[in-house]
C-alpha cells in the first residue's frame, strides 16, 4: 500500500472513530451531523466524501464494523473454553466485557435494529445472523444436534444475551454481576433443555 493509500485509510478510520466517540446513552447516529464528525475527525466537511458518500454509509460501515468487533471477541472465547472454561459463563462474561467496554457500539446496534432507516436495520439484522449461523456452528459441532435445532437453541441464546446486554447499560457494576449470573442460568435452562431432547432422540422417544 503506498503512502497516499496509506494516509487515505487512516484518515478514513479516523472518521470511523470520530463517529463512534460522539455517541452516547443521549445521543444516536441519527443526531450526528456530517459537519460534526468532519470537526471530531480534524478534516474538511469537504473531505468526508473522499471516504464515504455520505453519512448513511459511515452508518452501515459502523454497523458492520461493531458486528465484527463483537464476533471476534465471542471467536476468542470460544478459544478460551477450549482452553479449559465453562462455555456458558466465559461466553457471557466476554460478552459483558464487550458491553462494559464499548457502550457505543452496542448503543448503536440496539438502536439501529429498530431505527427508522430499513438499510440500517437490514444491516443490524444481518449481523445477528452471523453471530446465531456462528454459534449453530459451534453448538451442532459440539452436541451433535441436528442443524435446525441447534439453530433454535442459538437464536434462543443470542435473543437472551442482547436483551441482557441492552439492560446492562444502565446498571452498576453489581447489578451487572447479578445480571450476568441470571443470564448464565437462563442459557443452562435452555442448554439442559436442548440436551435432554437430543438424548430422547437417541433413544429413539421422538
Amino acid at each position: 500500500m503506498g503512502i497516499r493509500a496509506q494516509q487515505k485509510e487512516k484518515t478514513r478510520r479516523t472518521l470511523i472513530e470520530a463517529a463512534f466517540s460522539q455517541l452516547c446513552a443521549n445521543r444516536s447516529f441519527s443526531n450526528l451531523s456530517l459537519r460534526e464528525v468532519a470537526r471530531e475527525a480534524g478534516i474538511a466537511p469537504t473531505s468526508f466524501y473522499r471516504h464515504f458518500r455520505d453519512m448513511e454509509e459511515l452508518g452501515l460501515t459502523l454497523v458492520d464494523e461493531g458486528g465484527l468487533t463483537l464476533r471476534q471477541l465471542m471467536r476468542q472465547a470460544r478459544q478460551r473454553i477450549a482452553g479449559g472454561g465453562g462455555v456458558i459463563s466465559t461466553s457471557v462474561m466476554t460478552f459483558m466485557e464487550f458491553v462494559e467496554n464499548n457502550p457505543n457500539i452496542f448503543r448503536l446496534l440496539l438502536r439501529e435494529r429498530s431505527g427508522t432507516s430499513a438499510a440500517f436495520r437490514q444491516a443490524v439484522a444481518r449481523e445477528i445472523q452471523h453471530f446465531i449461523a456462528e454459534l449453530t456452528d459451534y453448538l451442532e459441532a459440539t452436541s451433535g444436534a441436528p442443524r435446525e435445532e441447534a439453530y433454535i437453541q442459538a437464536e434462543a441464546m443470542v435473543t437472551i444475551v442482547f436483551s441482557a446486554g441492552a439492560d446492562a447499560l444502565d446498571l452498576s457494576r453489581e447489578e451487572c454481576k447479578a445480571l450476568a449470573e441470571r443470564t448464565v442460568r437462563q442459557l443452562r435452562m435452555i442448554a439442559i433443555g436442548a440436551e435432554v431432547q437430543n438424548q430422547r432422540r437417541r433413544d429413539g422417544l421422538i
